[in-house]
């Protein structure tokens, strides 16, 4: 794994002499800092004016993938002229394409109660809340300090899911002090962004377009991976970290930002 800012001059030649560039970028610790609450991560004007340039500009068609429930997403992206895929990329939205995932669709009841029973089952549990995102949910606990705590907490919510998950109901991921709880599918960010590659304004052009993917967390391995076998740029935002599939890194939020900011002044 390289940083990218170290190897500039090498993946500026690989933009420059694409025909298209399909941009997509998760949202919390890509496009801002990780926080105790979600509705506490927001987006900088400085990149909002960057998404919305580069969202301008013919070469590119920009995209911003997230965990969180479209709504949310584009609440807090508001960015026009631009693809928006929420809940891992089940449900999906932008420039006249729209996806939603049958499988979701359909256990959204299971997943509704699934979190009113959460809810009361971890209810004693200080720092630890239930985030119903329509399709999915998640269950934070970054603001829990305590050890015993913590543990107190994974046993409650196995307690809860644990049956669901063994029945084949839902499947249970792990995020950076989030577990979430998905449809029993195989559709995810690297299906997302294959989706997305397919209908992007350079899909039609000869070679088309090159996919650039920046993510944070375990659930960004999926593209990351696809991105990868798609010959495209993968970029892992945080601490360099090895056993990832994406090839350069960036150290953070702030990077990403001048990482965005150096794509418009690319020509």
């Amino acid at each position: 794994m390289q940083h990218l800012f170290k190897v500039w001059g090498e993946v500026a030649s690989r933009l420059k002499s694409a025909k298209h560039i399909l941009l997509i970028c998760d949202y919390d610790g890509t496009l801002t800092p990780i926080v105790d609450r979600p509705e506490l991560a927001i987006l900088s004007e400085k990149t909002r004016r960057s998404l919305h340039t580069l969202a301008r500009d013919r070469r590119y068609t920009v995209g911003v993938v997230s965990g969180r429930a479209l709504p949310d997403l584009k609440s807090k992206v508001k960015v026009k002229g631009i693809f928006y895929a929420g809940n891992h990329g089940l449900e999906i939205e932008g420039i006249s394409s729209s996806f939603l995932s049958p499988v979701a669709e359909e256990l959204r009841p299971l997943v509704q109660v699934l979190g009113q029973v959460l809810s009361i089952a971890l209810g004693g549990i200080k720092g630890v809340f239930v985030e119903d995102k329509g399709l999915t949910l998640s269950v934070h606990y970054r603001q829990v300090v305590d050890e015993l705590e913590e543990s107190k907490a994974k046993r409650a919510f196995d307690g809860v899911v644990a049956p669901l998950h063994n029945l084949g109901k839902v499947q249970v991921t792990r995020g950076k002090k989030v577990y979430e709880i998905r449809p029993p599918t195989d559709w995810n960010k690297g299906k997302a962004i294959t989706w997305l590659l397919a209908r992007c304004r350079g899909a039609g052009k000869k070679g088309g377009a090159l996919p650039v993917f920046l993510g944070d967390d375990l659930t960004d391995e999926d593209g990351f991976k696809v991105v990868k076998e798609m010959g495209g740029i993968s970029i892992f935002v945080g601490e360099e970290y090895p056993r990832s599939m994406a090839y350069y890194f960036l150290d953070s939020p702030r990077q990403v930002n001048e990482f965005l900011e150096k794509l418009i002044r690319l020509k």
